[in-house]
């Protein structure tokens, strides 16, 4: 056989394999016996060994795994992959319900698409021209961490999408599902485990994850992971029109898509399938944490819209949390990197929905005097969501007698300072800056996942650094040698130069994610993303007043007044300009330019064709800012029916005034349409 031939019998060999798996993984009819499978599976891998410059990306043979991987790149979403917002019972899903209707002003009949939420890994998954190219995490919602090797070895993930409708796949499609582990699958693997010495899992999902971020491929081949298909990235690349099609469209690609989702057309419609998915919640062979319920109309999604954590469109209907009983047996107080005390309950270890919960918040003083609690009660434990693990109640009518009260702290348990609640709030506060647990936190959190995620420097080398001295601050990270390491206990010559290889990659960083890890109060992803867009630089941003942080759209009063407390304390300023002496690179914003960037929006008066509410998140999500005051810096002064004063006020000011047609035009949408 020469090449040529071998290349035809190869793409033959393919073609029927991926036609093989679908009809055993998805569809669950095969029609060969599994030797015969065997026998087409060795022909093509001996094909492939003898020909490598023949192998494709989406040839069969690269679901076995491929050479193990150094570390995870990271990738950027095209799209954001958002949160959802949760609710927890008939009335707040009403309220969601209400809410959607108001931003639309409709009355009439609301299309609903009801999906059991899987418990598993959300990732992303992008088709070049029909072959799946890239494969990543969810990430924070904006980066993700590269999977694709992993994500190959799942059998119901389609290597090449098949033409549908008489139409080939997109160029590019960008797909998002959740990978989860069967029940089956996740006791078959830890009866393995056990077999093995090793530790098992403790739930489906803990599996799925570890399993997926395995450097080796080849790992993750042999567990019987999953894929559930429910969204794409972007709609406009599709024919479709709505979610049901969507789905219909993505099976008819190859897709496996999960047979419980539900068209639902009233509320109570909607409200019957959640409770029939918690009646059979526990007779399925994977796990399910609650229903996501979508508006069914892609058009009516648009209008919707987003906010800068989910979208208004869609929400997270959470199945009631698993509890559990058990014992208080102590309390300790942590001290958190921004001072505030927190209460955590040392119990009886006790297994809550498959995790064996040691630990539990109690929140704070209020809620601990409110709840009643002490040390001895047995108490009701649930997994908030079912992750969190959180103290219900004490069940009083099992009380002794024997149980004490929970004395909370006059001074901080690690430095000693005296602890104050700012303006009586319910949470304690260390305000000592020196406090050496808020300094630890500090550093860890710089360091960690929602920080420069820098790989090696967890929670544990951290404290180990510190207690050696070698790290007091953060700029101490950044001047770490491989040869002080290398002396520390349970560190070597390798492990040493790891570190300061990852963290001379991580030196190379954004704003946004810079700010982020600076833990500043009342500053998290989203924020930090954007004061980096208005900002644009940390020098710009750390000489900004007060009123020039509540020009931004999305900064509030508190977030204000704590970035100027912070940039102008004299020890933050003397740390930042030792990072910049530490070759830490700050890298500006990607930012592209917007159709509203630099406009500024006052409305007044009623609107006829959208809510006010809808034509204010419109204008945002074109880069535009949106003020309720007269001023100078207000470029469109947009008057619907029945304008108030506000109007006046502009035309004496000379400001620009448009109508409710040129708005529609300048949000790309001419009236009546």
């Amino acid at each position: 056989m020469d090449e040529r031939q071998a290349a035809a019998r190869l793409e033959e060999l393919r073609q029927q394999i991926s036609i093989h798996d679908r009809r055993y993984y998805v569809l669950d009819d095969p029609v060969i016996s599994d030797a015969e499978y065997d026998r087409l599976f060795r022909e093509l891998l001996e094909l492939e060994e003898q020909y490598p410059q023949l192998v494709t990306p989406d040839s069969p043979s690269r679901r076995v795994g491929g050479a193990p991987l150094s570390r995870f790149e990271e990738v950027e979403h095209p799209f954001p992959m958002l949160s959802l917002d949760n609710v927890f019972d008939e009335s707040e899903f009403a309220g969601f319900d209400q809410r959607v209707r108001r931003f639309l002003q409709l009355d009439g009949e609301l299309v609903y698409v009801a999906e059991p939420k899987l418990d598993g890994l959300a990732v992303e998954l992008v088709y070049d021209e029909g072959v799946f190219v890239l494969g990543s995490t969810r990430g924070n919602g904006l980066v993700g961490e590269n999977i694709t090797a992993q994500l190959r070895t799942v059998q119901t993930i389609p290597l090449r999408l098949r033409g549908t409708g008489g139409q080939d796949p997109p160029g590019r499609l960008v797909v998002r599902g959740e990978v989860y582990l069967p029940r089956a699958g996740f006791e078959e693997l830890n009866r393995q485990r056990l077999a093995a010495g090793e530790m098992p899992f403790a739930n489906p999902r803990n599996a799925a994850a570890g399993s997926l971020r395995q450097l080796d491929p080849g790992i993750t081949a042999r567990r019987p992971l999953a894929f559930f298909v429910y969204a794409v990235a972007d709609t406009a690349v599709t024919p479709c029109g709505c979610q049901q099609e969507l789905l219909e469209y993505l099976a008819g690609l190859g897709f496996m898509v999960n047979p419980l989702i539900r068209r639902c057309t009233t509320v109570e419609q909607v409200i019957a399938r959640y409770h029939r998915l918690l009646e059979i919640r526990l007779t399925l062979d994977y796990e399910i944490d609650g229903m996501v319920v979508k508006v069914d109309s892609f058009a009516l999604q648009n209008r919707l819209g987003n906010t800068t954590r989910a979208p208004r469109w869609a929400v997270a209907w959470k199945f009631p949390a698993t509890r559990a009983t058990t014992t208080i047996r102590a309390v300790e107080f942590q001290v958190g990197r921004t001072g505030a005390v927190t209460p955590v309950a040392i119990l009886e270890p006790v297994s809550v929905g498959g995790v064996i919960v040691r630990r539990a918040t109690l929140h704070n003083q209020d809620e601990i005097v409110r709840k009643d609690l002490r040390i001895g009660d047995q108490v009701l434990v649930q997994r908030a969501g079912d992750v969190i693990p959180e103290v219900i109640k004490p069940i009083k009518d099992l009380r002794t007698g024997r149980e004490q009260p929970i004395v909370w702290p006059e001074n901080c348990p690690e430095c000693g300072h005296r602890l104050i609640r700012p303006d009586n709030g319910a949470v304690s506060r260390c305000v000592n800056p020196h406090c050496p647990a808020q300094r630890l936190r500090s550093l860890i959190y710089f360091a960690g996942k929602d920080g420069l995620d820098i790989e090696g420097l967890g929670k544990k080398n951290m404290e180990q650094l510190v207690a050696a001295g070698l790290v007091r601050d953060i700029p101490d990270i950044f001047r770490l040698r491989a040869a002080d390491l290398a002396r520390l206990e349970g560190w070597g010559e390798k492990s040493a130069e790891n570190l300061v290889n990852s963290i001379k990659a991580a030196s190379r960083t954004t704003l946004a994610r810079f700010l982020g890890a600076l833990g500043i109060r009342y500053v998290g992803e989203v924020t930090a993303g954007l004061l980096a867009r208005h900002f644009g630089s940390l020098d710009r941003l750390m000489a900004a007043g007060k009123e020039d942080l509540l020009e931004v759209e999305g900064i509030g009063e508190q977030a204000a007044a704590s970035l100027v407390d912070y940039f102008s304390d004299p020890a933050v300023r003397q740390m930042i300009e030792s990072l910049l002496e530490a070759d830490i690179v700050i890298m500006p914003e990607k930012n592209g330019e917007r159709p509203l960037d630099n406009r500024v929006f006052l409305f007044t008066g009623s609107l006829e064709s959208m809510s006010r509410n809808e034509a204010k998140q419109r204008v945002k999500a074109l880069g535009g800012q949106v003020v309720s005051a007269v001023s100078r810096r207000v470029t469109d002064v947009v008057a619907g029916a029945k304008p108030g004063s506000k109007l006046r006020k502009a035309e004496e000011m000379g400001l620009r005034i448009i109508s409710e047609a040129e708005l529609q035009r300048l949000l790309g949408r001419s009236q009546g349409s």
